[in-house]
This record gives structure tokens, C-alpha cells and sequence, in this order.
């Protein structure tokens, strides 16, 4: 009976469903659609984990944040060589992009067990290969010996390899990298980046103490 009546209401109306057919515009050529291009076309994904990212500021001596999301090994098809290359949530914007280079040292956070330290002669992530110190840190310890894992196999598979130019960012070009810095340089610059980490979760440690009493 309700059906029979909603159809009589509706045929009241006068009103009926159209039929009209609205062409767009312009019509876009095959020529016309631009492709857009990672530059990671022709490299296979190996590993893939979430991660927070830090980078050490030399002139303010601090840690600062680089962003969080996937980091991940990607091995080129061609020539075999392997990278790290994260993006941060959202934006997708680049935030660490290295070869995983055999000269490469994980070393353990202070006072952490799911974080790690390193340096790298030329990331290019900014644009322009620039040598520095990051600490990724992941969610628990299994996570973060995982990675070590993965990126020690990675820098096996890219023994051999001479060549320290930063990774390609426009399509197929490369560019050198900046000077390493010399063994006096890094004696220095570590035991002060390490104490920075350590302050940095320590930090860390209080904001999920906090968070957890909040939560009780």
C-alpha cells in the first residue's frame, strides 16, 4: 500500500527523469595526459617498515624531525644497486633518499633499543647530496632489528660499488657526492650527536609516559 501511494505522489509531480546527456568540454588527447613519475619505475620494493625519521643539526647541535612513514629498500632492476628512500605520511614528500652503501654503520641509539644511528656521505633528499647523521626509530626492537637486518643484506648486495654518487632524482641523472667527512671530523661530531639522540628519547620516553597516564 506504501509503494502504491509513493508511486502516486510521484506521478503528481508531472516531473520526469531526465535523459539528457552532457558531453564534457574539452576532450583531453592521449598527448595531453602528463604521467607522473616517482622515479621508482624500474626498482623493486625489498623491505618495506614504518619508521620515524631524525636528522642532525651540526650548527644547532640538536635533533630534529624529519617525518614519519614507510622507509624502504629499493633495488634497481638493471643494475642491482639498492637505496633507502622514506616518504612522510600525507604529503608523500622525500625525506631520506641514500644508496645503501657497504661503508654504511648501523650503531645502536644510547639508551635505546629500537633505534639506530648512522652517517651518510650524500642523501638527496633536499635536492642536492649533502652528508649527514640520521637516527630511524620504530616502534619496537623486533622492527628495528628487522630493518638492520634487511640493510645489511642490502649493503652485501651493493659491494663492489665504487661509486658514492647520490641516488637518481630526475630521471637517470646523478651527482657526486659531498665530501666525506675526515675520521678526526666524525670522532668529534659522534659522542655529541649521540648525547643529542639520547636526549631526544629520553624526551620521547616522558611524552608516552604522559600519554599512558593520561590514558589510565
Amino acid at each position: 500500500m506504501a509503494d502504491t501511494e509513493n508511486k502516486d505522489v510521484l506521478a503528481g509531480t508531472g516531473e520526469e527523469e531526465s535523459t539528457a546527456n552532457y558531453e564534457p568540454i574539452v576532450q583531453l588527447s592521449e598527448a595531453d595526459k602528463v604521467e607522473t613519475k616517482t622515479h621508482e619505475e624500474d626498482e623493486e620494493v625489498t623491505f618495506k617498515i614504518r619508521a620515524k625519521l631524525f636528522r642532525y643539526d651540526n650548527e644547532n647541535k640538536e635533533w630534529k624531525e624529519r617525518g614519519t612513514g614507510d622507509v624502504r629498500l629499493l633495488k634497481h632492476k638493471e643494475s642491482g644497486k639498492t637505496r633507502l628512500v622514506m616518504r612522510r605520511d600525507k604529503t608523500l614528500k622525500v625525506c631520506a633518499n641514500h644508496y645503501v652503501l657497504p661503508s654504511l654503520k648501523l650503531s645502536p641509539n644510547v639508551g635505546s633499543d629500537r633505534s639506530w644511528v648512522y652517517s651518510v656521505t650524500a642523501d638527496v633528499s633536499d635536492g642536492e647530496p649533502v652528508a649527514c647523521t640520521l637516527a630511524i626509530r620504530f616502534a619496537n626492537s623486533e622492527n628495528a632489528n628487522q630493518f638492520k637486518s634487511h640493510f645489511e643484506a642490502a649493503q652485501k648486495g651493493n659491494t663492489g660499488s665504487s661509486s658514492e654518487a647520490a641516488p637518481s632524482t630526475d630521471g637517470g641523472k646523478t651527482e657526486e657526492a659531498a665530501a666525506p667527512a675526515s675520521s678526526a671530523e666524525k670522532k668529534e661530531e659522534e659522542p655529541k650527536a649521540d648525547a643529542a639522540a639520547a636526549a631526544a628519547d629520553k624526551d620521547e620516553k616522558k611524552e608516552d609516559e604522559k600519554a599512558a597516564a593520561k590514558a589510565d
